[in-house]
């Protein structure tokens, strides 16, 4: 069975390659092709000798995922659904920022098992992890699509489908090739891990020391709310992951991002805003307030500009850092996990 070679460090790539006779560094023209150029195509690689491009038709290939849908915001924002040869779909979404920047966010599973009340994802289930391969593949193929040259930097963040702390291995293979200078070359400092709170990885995370950024999905700022929004909270409360946040390695000129969905009515209150302001006392931190997103049979409605608004003066006026998350794609399938759940349908 032939290696999806998007799975594949450049360490990796070049053991296997002298392993097999052939140069080591080899690995590094095949990375320049695949990352710099964007070429998927062995046959087309025409600086290495052919009995190499034979031994990579028959050992390695490009094609473990396709992009089988996509929809494009008036915004600019795209939606991204990939299939897999197992016939799974998981989501992107390529988000056109001010000034020039883009920020990709990226799915570790096919599914979720966290459960989040609020979340479409969680409606379909758990699936299966996605390899690193998986997870590399949707920056390869959106910066292709997007016309996005090699040396342009871009943001990635792991806030897809699933949770990444729940495919952790993974995730950081990931990282390490995305971070690679060989090939996109996207600094660990650009990449941000979003997580829905599993304490002891965050503290695993935390060790390793990659020099990412961290984001914790809070939504909440008492356990009866959040157990209700996010039933892992019944295992890891707000107070254990604050905990391990307060331990994570941060670089001096970052903040944890915490994000924090209004709902209209449940916690978009200026009392819910004071208590925020008392749990992240100690925290070098920036709040993230996002819209709820509608989606189709969700029980949650999009909260106020005002409300929210409200809600970001105070945070400011008590020093803690807030911005509000500017809706995208919302004439598209933009909810996470919703062009997927649509695509099963039809």
């Amino acid at each position: 069975m032939q290696e999806n070679i998007f799975s594949l460090s450049l360490d990796t790539l070049g053991t296997m390659l002298e392993n097999a006779g052939f140069q080591k560094f080899r690995a590094k023209q095949i990375y320049h092709w695949l990352y710099v150029r964007y070429v998927d195509d062995f046959d087309t690689m025409d600086n290495l000798p052919k009995p190499l491009k034979t031994y990579l038709k028959e050992n390695f290939t490009t094609q473990k995922v396709q992009i089988c849908k996509k929809e494009q915001s008036i915004d600019g924002s795209v939606k991204y659904l990939f299939a897999t040869q197992d016939n799974l779909t998981y989501e992107s979404v390529f988000l056109k920022m001010k000034e020039d920047k883009f920020t990709l966010c990226l799915s570790s599973q096919v599914g979720c098992k966290v459960g989040c009340s609020f979340c479409l994802t969680a409606k379909g289930g758990f699936v299966r992890n996605l390899n690193a391969g998986e997870i590399v593949y949707q920056v390869w193929a959106i910066k292709k699509d997007q016309g996005i040259p090699q040396n342009k930097a871009i943001n990635i963040v792991y806030m897809g489908m699933g949770e990444p702390l729940d495919n952790l291995d993974n995730v950081v293979s990931a990282i390490e090739i995305l971070s690679t200078l060989d090939g996109l070359s996207i600094s660990t400092r650009r990449q941000t891990i979003s997580t829905s709170g599993i304490a002891p990885k965050i503290k695993k995370l935390g060790a390793l020391n990659l020099g990412v950024q961290l984001a914790i999905s809070l939504h909440a700022v008492d356990d009866k709310l959040r157990s209700e929004l996010m039933p892992i909270n019944k295992a890891y409360n707000i107070q254990a992951v604050i905990d391990e946040v307060a331990q994570f390695p941060i670089d001096s000129r970052k903040r944890v991002m915490f994000e924090y969905l209004v709902i209209d009515g449940l916690n978009d209150d200026l009392d819910s805003a004071k208590k925020l302001v008392a749990l992240l006392n100690k925290i070098k931190a920036k709040v993230n307030l996002i819209y709820f997103n509608p989606h189709e049979g969700s029980k949650y409605k999009r909260p106020s500009i005002e409300k929210v608004e409200a809600f970001r003066e105070f945070l400011l006026k008590k020093g803690l850092l807030c911005t509000i998350r500017e809706s995208k794609g919302l004439d598209i399938s933009a909810a996470c996990g919703q062009l997927r759940e649509r695509n099963l349908k039809e």
